[in-house]
Order: structure tokens, then C-alpha cells, then sequence
């Protein structure tokens, strides 16, 4: 007896000090990382949580102007018809992220499968401007987990003006016959780079990588072990994350978005087979399926002008239109470079927004026809969801102009108030997958996004016929 309870004694004291242990590194965690934090992230943050609950208290007091101009909207034709037409939007949203939702519970990604099943491989790495980092982003290719005799690693240089054929030089060097390097006479844009690396490329599976990316050693034979599942399956995209999202703001605010956007999205949009974009940062794709639209693909036109963007949404829109099965995996992790200014930011979302109007056009052609064997109406509310955005733009940008300049103070209550409430499932969503501390980004993406970027998807609509990358320029030193 004496015994037991000497053992019992002793394991309440370990489990003490594991206690105290445990909420000293929490606590030292905590403290490290206020320590190490930026100033002025800790102002961004601080403002953002002051602006959101400063706001649901003005909303609070507020109470009666609101029920006010409820009674006003009502009270017109074009009132009526607004609410009418809100109302409908919001059930619409919210029943299609309950849809999402539970698509996603279902979602589970396609284990790896052996090295005797894995296909040949052909890596294409397009590189313009990157320096350096396209040798890293080749080392992480050459350490990956995968039979080396079936991988070919092809990297192409698009006329840089920097020392990126250097670097690629370099690579050769170190890897010797495991990647060819080539050389485009002039800049000629991503997609001619990647339409060369097809044309040479010799793999069963094509796999794209950004210059800019470091993949993880089991993300390439992640990414292709659906195409030896699922027989029908032309295109896989893989998960994306932010490389440089230690110091500045911008790139932590997009890692929260990009873990909502891929793990939880692209998830749901698997199990429809029906994944709307594979990124162009990794992506794999079967070479019968991309043979079978290559011409159409690299002489794609829009509104009689040559098409120089969007390459990935549009090779992705071109195989689910052959009848392929386009699917997400999660466990194929590659880590991007992404803005660090508002800048660079906003081009990069122009080029997007320009890219999503062209592509939900090519895709309203053939989303209602007979275009694969097997179920159709997700991929059709998929759609949907995207075309509803574009058409309903404008009036909702007119009405929140109307609305500020007529109701300043109840616009600025219910919008934080929207985004409390509404940014708080990506802040839950990520802090279960990933960092509790870094979660709390999505409230300030959205202030952002809302404050800042609303002009975004209607000045894309408006010049979806124009050209030009927008970001591919030398890297700020």
C-alpha cells in the first residue's frame, strides 16, 4: 500500500511539474512573441480589434437609426427591390457555405502510392527576375521524395534582366543531368515558358512549379497519386502557403486567406471533382489531358487579344471542359512568395479579377451542356456562386457609395460588425490547423480587403480586355 501511494505521490509530481512546464512555454511563447513583434503590426492588429468592438458598440446605441432606415427602404420601390434582392443574395451565400462546409467534412485527401505505381514526371519551372531563388526552389525539386529515374526537372528562363540564368547555371552545376536548363531568346510570359516546357517536356504527368516556391519532400508524390487513383482525373491542385510571411504584414494576412481559399474551398470543390483553378505556384497535370487543349490554350484570345494571364485558370477551365475531373490535394504543400506592399498586392489581385471575368465567361459556354459523364449540378453551383459575384458588383458597390455618403456612421458600425462576425470562422479555421496567434490576421485582411481592395473586381470587370502581368518586374532591393 505503501508503495502505490509513493507511486501515486510521485506521478502527481510529475505531472505538476509537466503542468508548470507546459504554462511556462506557453507563457515564454506568448512572451517571445510579443517581444519579437513588429511595431507596427501590433498598431495594425490593436486598431483593427479598437475599430471592430468600438463599432458593435455604436451599432448597439445605433439601435433606432437602424430600425429608421429599415422603415425608409421600405418605404420606396427601389428600397423594396434592394432588400429584396440583399435578402435573397445573403440566403443564397449562406445556404451555398453551409453546401461548402459540408463538402469539405467529406474531403479527404488521396494517400501516396507506392514508388513502383508513381508515373513519370516532367517539372516545368518558368523563371523571370528571380535571383537566387530559382536555385532554391530547384534544390527543394531535386531533395524531393520520388523515384529519381522518373522525374525530369525542366526550368526556363523568359528573358530575365537579372542574374536568374546565373543561379539556374549554378543549379546544373550542383545537380548535374537532373535538370535541363533553357533559355527563351526574349520575355515572351509564363505561359510561352510553360507552353515550351510541355512541347519538351516527356513525363506521363506535367507539374508546374512558380520560381518563387519551395515544395516539401513528399509534395510531388502527393500531388500525382490521384492521377493513379482516379483514372479520369486530368488536373490536381496543390495546397498553397506563404514563404515570406515571418516579418511583414501583408504576407501574414495572406496566409490566413490562402489556408480559407485552398484547405477549405478547394477542398469542398474536390469533392465535386470540379476544383475552378489549379494554381499556377504547383499544380500537376495529365500530358493527355493538356494535349488536348494545348493549341487551343497557348492561342487563346480575348475580346481579338492574345491572352497573356490567368494560364492556370484558363488550363484548368480548358480540362474540366474536356469532361477530366480536377481535384485538390492537401497534403502537397508549396510555399510562395507573395507582395509585400499594397502595391504589389493590388496588381496582383487586378491580374486575378481580370483572369476570373474571362474564365467565367469561357466557362458559362459549356458548364450547361453535356460536358462530363457522371454529376454536373455541383460544378454548375460552383459556377454560379463565381457569375453571381461579377453580375451583382456594381450594385452593390453603388448602393455601399449611396450608403456612406447618406449614413456614414451606421455604414462604418455594421461593417466591422460584419467583419467581427464574419472573419471569425477563417480565425478558427486556421487556428485549428495551424497558429492561434497568427489567426487573428483574418479580421485584418477583411478590414483591408473591404477598406481597401473593394475596387478591385469592378475596375477588373471593367478592363478584363486589357493585357499586361503587372508584377513582373526586377525584385526591390
Amino acid at each position: 500500500m505503501k508503495t502505490k501511494n509513493t507511486t501515486i505521490k510521485n506521478m502527481k509530481t510529475v505531472n505538476n511539474k509537466t503542468e508548470k512546464k507546459t504554462k511556462k512555454s506557453f507563457f515564454s511563447k506568448i512572451a517571445n512573441q510579443i517581444e519579437n513583434a513588429n511595431a507596427w503590426g501590433v498598431f495594425v492588429m490593436g486598431s483593427t480589434f479598437v475599430l471592430m468592438f468600438g463599432s458593435a458598440y455604436l451599432a448597439y446605441i445605433l439601435q433606432s437609426d437602424f430600425s429608421d432606415l429599415h422603415l425608409e427602404r421600405r418605404s420606396s420601390l427601389i428600397g423594396f427591390i434592394f432588400m429584396i434582392v440583399a435578402a435573397a443574395f445573403f440566403v443564397f451565400k449562406l445556404s451555398f457555405f453551409i453546401y461548402t462546409f459540408v463538402r469539405f467534412l467529406k474531403y479527404k485527401a488521396i494517400p501516396s502510392v507506392s514508388d513502383d505505381e508513381l508515373p513519370t514526371v516532367t517539372v516545368i519551372v518558368p523563371a523571370y527576375n528571380e535571383g537566387k531563388q530559382v536555385w532554391a526552389t530547384l534544390k527543394s525539386l531535386a531533395d524531393s521524395d520520388y523515384p529519381e529515374h522518373k522525374v525530369q526537372l525542366l526550368v526556363i528562363d523568359d528573358g530575365s534582366k537579372d542574374d536568374t540564368w546565373n543561379w539556374m547555371k549554378e543549379a546544373k552545376k550542383e545537380l548535374g543531368d537532373r535538370v535541363s536548363i533553357c533559355q527563351q531568346p526574349k520575355n515572351m510570359g509564363k505561359r510561352h515558358a510553360l507552353y515550351r516546357g510541355f512541347k519538351e517536356g516527356t513525363g506521363e504527368i506535367f507539374v508546374t512549379v512558380d520560381s518563387d516556391s519551395i515544395v516539401d519532400p513528399d509534395t510531388l508524390r502527393n500531388l500525382v497519386s490521384p492521377f493513379i487513383v482516379d483514372e479520369n482525373c486530368g488536373a490536381v491542385a496543390g495546397n498553397i502557403r506563404v514563404l515570406n510571411n515571418k516579418k511583414e504584414i501583408l504576407p501574414k494576412m495572406l496566409d490566413v486567406s490562402f489556408a480559407l481559399s485552398f484547405e477549405f474551398v478547394r477542398s469542398s470543390e474536390s469533392t465535386l471533382n470540379s476544383v475552378l483553378c489549379t494554381p499556377g505556384a504547383l499544380a500537376a497535370y495529365r500530358a493527355t489531358a493538356v494535349f488536348g487543349c494545348l493549341d487551343e490554350w497557348i492561342n487563346q484570345t480575348f475580346m481579338g487579344q492574345p491572352s497573356d494571364i490567368g494560364e492556370d485558370r484558363a488550363m484548368t477551365n480548358m480540362i474540366l471542359k474536356q469532361g477530366f475531373h480536377v481535384l485538390f490535394q492537401r497534403n502537397a504543400f508549396a510555399y510562395t512568395n507573395v507582395p509585400e506592399k499594397y502595391k504589389g498586392l493590388y496588381k496582383m489581385f487586378i491580374r486575378w479579377g481580370r483572369s476570373n471575368v474571362r474564365e467565367n465567361i469561357q466557362m458559362s459556354k459549356y458548364v450547361f451542356t453535356n460536358f462530363r459523364k457522371g454529376p454536373k449540378a455541383g460544378t454548375r453551383l460552383l459556377f454560379f456562386s463565381q457569375f453571381s459575384r461579377i453580375v451583382l458588383c456594381y450594385p452593390f458597390v453603388l448602393f455601399m457609395l449611396v450608403f456612406v455618403f447618406t449614413h456614414p456612421l451606421l455604414f462604418l458600425s455594421s461593417t466591422f460588425l460584419s467583419i467581427l462576425v464574419l472573419s471569425t470562422f477563417p480565425v478558427i479555421f486556421y487556428a485549428k490547423r495551424y497558429t492561434f496567434s497568427e489567426s487573428f490576421w483574418a479580421y485584418s485582411y477583411s478590414v483591408l480587403y473591404t477598406f481597401g481592395l473593394f475596387w478591385i473586381t469592378p475596375y477588373a470587370i471593367a478592363t478584363a480586355s486589357r493585357r499586361g502581368w503587372l508584377t513582373r518586374e526586377l525584385p526591390q532591393k
